[in-house]
Order: structure tokens, then sequence, then C-alpha cells
């Protein structure tokens, strides 16, 4: 049915093309008789006429006195007509609902009982066009068919209400989302239903329903035959009207729509559910040009940077801006990071102080820019990034919508971070056992519970994984000098590049003799001199960035010079690393230096705890660094069967200054083949007292549990800085292996490993006692060391002085 309106006093009444005259049922009432009826608002009306207010007593009675002269106004209406005789009258009858203060600025309409016949509606509802016939357009949140069927449920809970003293409630959250006639956005309204001023009257006589009857229908509320068969629509009439309110609820909306996706899994990485975000963005701020892009932790270094390469379409992340721009040092983005707030550029071209970053952003057809840092439990995990190329589309009134949304794109990214490390460390798991094998049988059991609670329809969660009553061992082979050998090779790279650099800024100081030139060569001597005093903090940043910005940038003209200046240019372009972009030989001798020694000590160190975990199972775990670190947990709580005897103790400490004599005899072994010559000084820590392990979920990882044992925790990260009291001496030294501890008894106990070891030919005699100079927080160590046995060819065969003490401990292990 076409339906138009026109203007009358203000008030837009529906006129003409048959709308007056006598309506169709819709599909929705079939059956049920539907009259337009002003009953109920008259009443109100009436009761106005007593009012205290004596302005509204007036204007309720002349209202009244004004319905007299109009009785078709006061019986059901079925011609519609009448509403165009009386327009005006029913004009001020409505300004009770529709009060003419909010007049422009609410979308509503008033409709026939229980149709989607509008006989009057505001302004704003006309423009808003969501009809078409007796229903909505295409846009509605339920199709057509539910649609109809919730108008004739709701009509049955009305009835129930009324006749029955029943309730069953039945609402549904109706949205519609239709276009913004200027922005082609989308907008979303909310359709909320008024029927206070709607009567249902009995037709015939009422149907009785008993108990069972309304079991029926409760149990079956969308069965439609039997509401007609227990309440036929013909047994009832509607009377009065309904008033329809139009909300624009498009902010809420969009907003629970980008949280939505968000937590879809792959919400930030896949192309188009990416593309639906930034749909939705500029719906939310009403910017058809808007561009949305997404950071993982910028300039995080190798694994997270590449991860966060994968979320989102990042303007910094872009691959041209990451070709043409070596630092965002000074740009706006750094800017972003260090005030950890959300920066907007109102144009970019305008910017002050503009750098590489800032132009790639505006090749990218971004003039307008808003930057905003995401933290997630106040960790930052990324950068929001939104972009117009119309000046002014992104300021600070309409960005504050964002600001709900912040945190759940950080949640995403944090997400999405965590899903691809959990990949990562699927590949970990399958190569090499992220569980160690002694205690993955707790992790089985955890595991069983936790599906059966889920099974069970329980709330289910991993239990805790706690082993009380271990005992720690802690040992280390650490490179001795590693950051002096590192700033050395460092230094070397720098120096090499900077004086091939000076050959060419030389050579062309030959071709055409400019003072600059001159200038640039002094300046690179005086790099290389400060390189001689020593490597400072930040003066790899420096030079690289002098040698980057301000000589390279000239090669190229350069190459006009002459033949042997292009040579020389292309030879110093040769010797850059690939990945780098910087003379990476030193450092790369150093590296794989590093790399070698540490792959020759792990390979010793697994092989040798397989025999280990045949002895007795226990916890095991090593790190790398500039060498290798390895941690040891074993009691009765780390074994299924929960069998341990001290003497498997005292078994792994001796096994573990044997372990470290094998290492540093791998070490020396070692040394010729390796481009840097390096060495390794061990330390064993000592601790007697049993702790707490638990297994930290977030981290994938065994920790101390328990304040008291922390302390064991903090002397691992400082004891290897330790030296000997009232000397400058480091206790680690190359080739020897330190013990530290803190009570007398464990010294005796290690002296006889010891003594055990030098009779053994695994150690040299020598035995040094040292008090050690007190640690920030930690007083009162004391420390053996024994220098290794670096020649011993053969090991192990037992002397006179040891075959009684092994005897013994073969007779005890095998009881």
């Amino acid at each position: 049915m076409n339906q138009s309106y026109s203007k009358s006093n203000g008030a837009v009444l529906s006129s003409g093309n048959g709308v007056f005259q006598n309506f169709s049922v819709s599909p929705a009432t079939v059956g049920f008789k539907s009259y337009l009826s002003f009953t109920r608002l008259i009443e109100h009306w009436k009761s106005y006429e007593t009012d205290d207010n004596p302005i509204r007593a007036a204007g309720a009675k002349k209202i009244n006195a004004e319905l007299q002269k109009a009785p078709a106004l006061r019986q059901p209406i079925d011609d519609l007509t009448v509403l165009k005789v009386h327009a005006d009258l029913v004009e001020q009858l409505m300004s009770a609902i529709f009060p003419s203060a909010h007049w422009n600025g609410i979308n509503g309409a008033a409709l026939v009982p229980y149709t989607m016949q509008p006989f009057y509606a505001t302004p704003g509802f006309q423009r808003l066009d969501l009809l078409q016939g007796d229903n909505f357009k295409i846009g509605l949140n339920v199709g057509a068919a539910q649609f109809e069927s919730g108008k004739i449920l709701s009509i049955y809970s009305h009835i129930l209400r009324q006749f029955y003293n029943f309730e069953m409630n039945f609402e549904y959250p109706l949205i519609f989302t239709g276009s913004d006639s200027q922005t082609g956005l989308e907008r979303h309204y909310r359709i909320m239903f008024d029927r206070r001023f709607i009567e249902i009257k009995p037709a015939a006589a009422t149907p009785v329903l008993d108990k069972k009857d309304l079991e029926r229908l409760t149990a079956n509320p969308t069965d439609l035959n039997l509401w007609f068969e227990l309440l036929p629509p013909s047994a009832f009439e509607l009377h009065g009207f309904a008033i329809m309110n139009v909300i624009d609820v498009t902010d809420q909306e969009i907003l629970s729509s980008v949280k939505n996706d968000l937590l879809e899994k792959d919400a930030l990485t896949s192309v188009v559910k990416f593309q639906r975000l930034q749909t939705k963005l500029r719906a939310l701020l009403q910017r058809p040009a808007l561009k949305l892009g997404l950071a993982g932790i910028p300039g995080a270094q190798n694994l997270l940077r590449e991860q966060g390469r994968k979320i989102g379409q990042s303007f910094i992340l872009d691959d041209k801006c990451r070709k043409h721009c070596s630092t965002f040092s000074g740009s706006i983005y750094d800017r972003v990071l260090k005030q950890k707030d959300t920066v907007i550029v109102a144009d970019l071209t305008e910017y002050d102080s503009p750098t590489q970053v800032e132009a790639e952003i505006i090749k990218q057809g971004i003039k307008n820019l808003l930057i905003a840092p995401l933290f997630y439990e106040e960790k930052f995990v990324g950068l929001l990034e939104l972009g117009s190329p119309n000046c002014g589309d992104l300021n600070a009134m309409n960005a504050f919508k964002l600001k709900e949304i912040f945190a759940l794109f950080a949640l995403a990214i944090k997400r999405s971070l965590d899903e691809l490390n959990d990949r990562i460390e699927a590949v970990i798991k399958e190569q090499c056992t992220a569980i160690h094998p002694a205690v993955e049988w707790r992790f089985q059991r955890a595991a069983l519970k936790y599906l059966q609670e889920q099974n069970s329809g329980a709330v289910a969660g991993m239990e805790p994984i706690v082993f009380k009553e271990v005992y720690p061992l802690y040992g280390v082979s650490d490179i001795r000098g590693s950051s002096t050998l590192r700033n050395n090779a460092i230094s070397g790279d720098l120096a090499e590049q900077l004086q091939r650099a000076r050959e060419i800024v030389l050579l062309a100081h030959c071709h055409k003799s400019l003072p600059y030139l001159a200038q640039i060569n002094h300046r690179i001597g005086r790099q290389l001199d400060h390189l001689e005093d020593g490597l400072g903090s930040g003066d790899e940043v420096n030079i690289l960035e002098f040698l980057r910005w301000e000589v390279e940038p000239h090669f190229d003209h350069f190459k006009t010079f002459g033949l042997d200046l292009d040579e020389r240019i292309q030879a110093y372009r040769a010797d850059l690393n690939s990945v780098v972009g910087t003379v990476y030989n030193k450092r790369k001798d150093y590296e794989e230096s590093v790399a070698q020694l540490n792959e020759a000590v792990c390979g010793f160190i697994d092989a040798e705890q397989e025999k280990a975990q045949a002895m007795y199972p226990h916890y095991f775990e090593k790190y790398k660094s500039d060498g290798v670190e390895h941690g040891i947990y074993l009691g009765a709580a780390l074994v299924e069967d929960g069998q341990f005897d001290p003497i498997y103790l005292k078994n792994i400490r001796l096994w573990q200054i044997m372990l470290l004599c094998g290492v540093a005899r791998q070490a020396t072994k070692l040394q010729p083949q390796l481009k840097v010559p390096l060495e390794l000084a061990h330390l064993i820590l000592v601790q007697n007292h049993p702790l707490t392990i638990r297994f930290r979920y977030d981290e994938k990882k065994f920790d101390v549990d328990g304040t008291y044992n922390v302390r064991y925790e903090i002397l691992k990260k400082r004891i290897d800085k330790a030296v000997i009291k009232g000397t400058s001496e480091r206790l680690t030294q190359p080739g020897q292996i330190a013990i530290v501890y803190s009570q007398a008894r464990e010294a005796t106990e290690y002296r006889e490993y010891i003594d055990y070891l030098q009779g053994s030919g695994y150690l040299t005699d020598a035995l040094e006692d040292f008090e050690l100079e007190d640690l920030q927080g930690v007083h009162g160590l004391r420390a053996l060391r024994v220098t290794v046995n670096l020649q011993a060819s053969v090991l192990n065969r037992p002397t006179k002085k040891t075959a009684p003490i092994l005897q013994e401990m073969v007779a005890a292990m095998v009881e």
C-alpha cells in the first residue's frame, strides 16, 4: 500500500491514495478486526480538566469541548478520511504524545493497532522512510515472516494479560539498518512500540482457558495454529492506536558489533573481516573515506615485529613505508609512543618538522591522521591508526567515540599475538617438547580433569600445578667478557665501515676539491678517534645514522665524478650485510662463535641429561644466551609414584659438577675452531632448603612460589657478578668451577664431592675457599673454587682413594 505524507499545522498526516479509505487488515492480523480509536487518549485529556495547573486544565477543557463537536473521533474509526476533516483537532490530541518542543527532534509515528499503517508521524519519521506497505523495508534484523508472527504473538500476549491475568512477556529487540542519505553509510535504529493506548475488546464470548491450556500455549509459543484454536481471532477486536518510536542507536550497535567482530579468532588477520571493521568505523564516525590501520608492537625486534605486521593493515608497517623509512625516530609515531597518548594531526602536509615517515604516509593518500597507543593490562601492545584524505575528518570531538573501543582493539591485538605465539609454541612442543617428560604425567592428569569437568557441564579450568618440597640446583657456563667481546666486534665493524666511507669521500675530494667533503672527512675522523676510546651507549646508532643520512646519500652523485668512484661505491655497498644494512663481519664472527660454542655445550648437556634421567627422573631446563645456564628440580612431588631418597639429591649434585667438568673440556676442545676465541667460566649455586615451584600458565614455565623462595631467584640473577671479598677479582674464572654456598654443612658436603673428583682426575688438586662481597639484598655468601683438569683423557677410573667411596655409592643405589 503506497503512503504519502503532507504537513498540516506542523504535523505530518497520512493523506490521499486511498489511505484514508477503509483499510484492509494486514496478514499479521488475519481474523482480528482492528479499529483506530482515540478513546483512551480522550480519557487522558479528560483527566487534565481537573489538573492543578490552570493553563493545562483550560487547554484540556477546550479540547474536550471541541471533541463534543466531532463525534466521529469519539468512536471507532474505520474510514481514515475522518482524520483529514478534523486534522487540527487530531493534532491537538496527539500533542500529548508528541510535544511541540520535541517535534523536530524525535522520530515517531502513531499506528492503527497491530498494523504498520501510520496515520500520524513526525517529519523525522518521514525522512527515515522505513515502511513499505504494511511492513518494514529490507533492513530489519528479523525476516518478514518472523516479524508477522511476532505481531500475532504480541496480540495474544496482550489478550492473556488483559483477559486471563497471565503474563507472557514477548518482546524482541527490533533494529532497522538503513543508509544515511548524505554519506551512504549505515545507520541503525531501534524500533520501540508503546501500546498503552490499545484496548482489546471481546467480539463474542471470551474463550475459557484452564491451567492446562495455558501450559500448552506457553510450552509451544510459536505454534500459531494452537493459538488460533484456543483463542480464535474472531472473538476479539483491537481498538486504539500504537506509538512507534524510532531511536538512532548507530553508535551503540556499531560498538556492540565491533566488539563481537573483535572476538572472532582472525578478526585482525583476515582481509575480509578487517575491511568489515573499517566499514563499521566509517559508519560510527560518519566518514566514508576513513582508513583503518593496526600495528602490533611496532618497533619491536625480530619475531614480535614480524608478528605485528600480520595484524591489520598498518600505515607504518606498510611494505613501502618500511622500505624507505629505516626508523620512525622523530616522527609522529615516535611522539605517540613517548607521550603514551592519542595524537591527531589535522593536515599532515602542514605538520611541523616532518620526517620520511610522514612523507610516506601522505603517499598512501592520508592527510588527516589519528594514532592511538593501545594498552593491555597497562602493557603497550600496539597502535591504532585512522587516516583520511580529507583534512578535519578526524578531530577531538568525533574521536571521543573511539575511547570505548581502544581496549577492545588492544585485547584483539594481544589475542592475535598470543595466537601466533601459540602456533609457534605448538611447533616447539612438537620439535623440542615444551613440557619436560619428567613432569608430563602431572599435566596429563590436570588435562584429564579439565576435560571431565567440561563434559559434565561444569565451569572448567586447568587446576594449579604446584610441586612442593623440591630441591633446586642451578649452574651456568658463562662466556667470560662477552660484553667486551661484543662491543669490540661492533666497534671493529663500525670502524671498518667508517674507513671505507672515508676512502670514498677522499677519492671524491680528489676529483672535486669541495670544502664540504673535507668537513665530512674531518667528522669521520672524529668518529674513528671516538671509537678508539671505546664504544659508548648510543654510539652505534649515532654512527650508523651519520653514515646513512649524511654520508651515503651523496654516493649516487659521487658516481658521476669518475669510474673509479663508481667501482669503489659498488664495493662499499656489496660489503654491507643485506639484512642489517651495515658492515657485519666481526659481529657475525662473534655471534657465530657464540652459537657454535652454545650448540656444542647444549649437545653435550643433552646427552649427559639422558644418563642422569635414567638415574632418577627430575625436571631439567636450560637457557642459551652468552653461554648456557641450567636449572634442576628434584623431589618426591615430581615423580608419579612419590618415591624419593636423599641419595638421589647427592647423586645429582655430584653429577652436576662432573657435567660442568665435561662442558669445560668440550669448550677447550672446540676453541681452535672458533673464529673468535671464547672462554667459559662455570658456577654452581647451592641451596640446601627445598622450595615450592608453580607452573605459570601465562608464561608457560615453572617459577618459584612464595616470598622466601624468591631469594633463590635473586641469587641466580646476581651471583655471576660476585667478587672475592677485599679484592676486585671476579669469583668466576675461565676453566674453573665456583661453588657458591651460605652454610658450613653445604661446604662440607661439596668438599667430599671435590675430593672424589680430584682423585678421579676430573679436577686438579687446587681448592680455594673465599668469602664474597655482599650483593644487593644478599649477604654472607662464601664459595669454593676448583680447577678443571682440561688435559685428562681417561676419567672416572677408580683409585685407591676413590674406590671405597664409589663402591659405597653403587651399593646404596642398588639397594
